[in-house]
């Protein structure tokens, strides 16, 4: 099960310009996550303005909807932003909550005994409504941001004390601890609640942490980057998806989870939205995480 939005994004970067297209946390994770045939429902809110195109697309690859409501005469949430050339800095041009202002997440009864519940960026208030409505999930992952860490602190702190795995950038992390060491905030975040911290540090890979257990993912160098909208989204939905897939959950597990998630994410940002996610075939994501493992492997003589 996996909350968030379902949105329309509109896209500026150095190399083009959307119009309005999908986009949305939950539209992200449910995508990447639907790579692992697994059965997952979306919780979240559109409005009368949603394309049915969109809802066909996200049926036909089995996630569930049922748990999403529609609210008629609102508009769906919506957001604009524009990247710089770096691609690692980008400035909000406009964002409409439309719908978001009246969500109450709905768990669809068949879903409420869901073994993993991911708990995409939004409100921790809203977070936490949908946790109470859970019965017992083996693993809760959440997400968050800096608006929510600096305006809703203490429903976030609520939140992370019942979460398994958090899921943040650098500057989160940072943030979060106030503290410059990526080792010592994950240190900090883990007596907040979660057991596993990932870190994600963008063009430069993903940290796992368990106790005194240190997993570093690479980044896979690629020739174009387009557009990096949804890819932490994308890193986690492919995370959640392998997880729903093994028989157990453990920090051995979690490092293959953590390339997978990568990998996922370099597709995302080679097109602008979700075009890359729509068209990935498994035989292509085989060969992508071949590709961050061969990265990884080496030989080494001492002497």
């Amino acid at each position: 099960m996996a909350l968030g939005t379902i949105a329309y994004d509109a896209i500026e970067s150095p190399f083009g310009k959307t119009g309005r297209i999908l986009g949305g946390c939950a539209t992200y994770i449910g995508l990447a996550a639907s790579q692992f045939k697994t059965k997952c429902a979306l919780v979240s809110v559109i409005g009368d303005d949603f394309e049915k195109k969109y809802s066909d697309l996200l049926q036909s690859r089995n996630l569930d909807l049922s748990g999403v409501e529609k609210i008629e005469g609102e508009k769906t949430f919506f957001w604009s932003g524009k990247y710089h050339n770096d691609l690692n800095t980008r400035t909000t041009l406009d964002t409409q909550l439309n719908v978001l202002t009246k969500f109450k997440p709905r768990v669809p009864e068949s879903y409420k005994d869901a073994s993993i519940v991911m708990l995409g960026n939004l409100d921790p208030n809203i977070q936490m409504e949908v946790l109470d409505q859970m019965q017992s999930p083996k693993l809760v992952v959440m997400d968050t941001m800096n608006f929510w860490i600096d305006s809703y602190r203490e429903a976030l702190n609520s939140v992370m004390a019942h979460v398994n795995v958090l899921s943040i950038n650098d500057e989160e992390a940072r943030q979060l601890t106030k503290t410059h060491s990526l080792v010592e905030a994950a240190q900090k975040l883990r007596e907040m609640g979660p057991q596993y911290i990932i870190i994600k540090k963008g063009e430069h890979g993903a940290l796992l942490f368990n106790h005194k257990k240190i997993f570093c993912a690479p980044a896979l160098p690629l020739e174009e980057v387009f557009d990096p909208t949804g890819a932490g989204d994308s890193f986690i939905g492919g995370f959640v998806g392998y997880l729903s897939q093994r028989g157990s959950i453990t920090f051995e597990e979690m490092k293959t989870a953590t390339i997978i998630g990568s990998a996922m994410a370099s597709f995302t940002v080679q097109e602008f939205g979700t075009a890359s996610l729509e068209s990935l075939t498994s035989d292509r994501l085989k060969q992508r995480i071949q590709a961050f493992k061969s990265l990884t492997e080496f030989e080494i003589e001492l002497t």
